[in-house]
């Protein structure tokens, strides 16, 4: 399986995620869609 160009290391992910803004109360896997939103915003402004 191929390395996904912009894909986020795990210690560069731990080292931003608490910067991201959450969704208190609500049921899901905020932090999963935060990470996938970034990766997204590296890939269309190829960081």
């Amino acid at each position: 399986m191929a390395k996904r160009r912009y894909a986020l290391r795990d210690d560069q992910w731990e080292r931003i995620k608490d910067l991201l803004p959450s969704r208190r109360n609500t049921v899901g896997v905020t932090a999963k869609d935060n990470r996938l939103f970034v990766e997204a915003v590296l890939y269309r402004y190829h960081a």
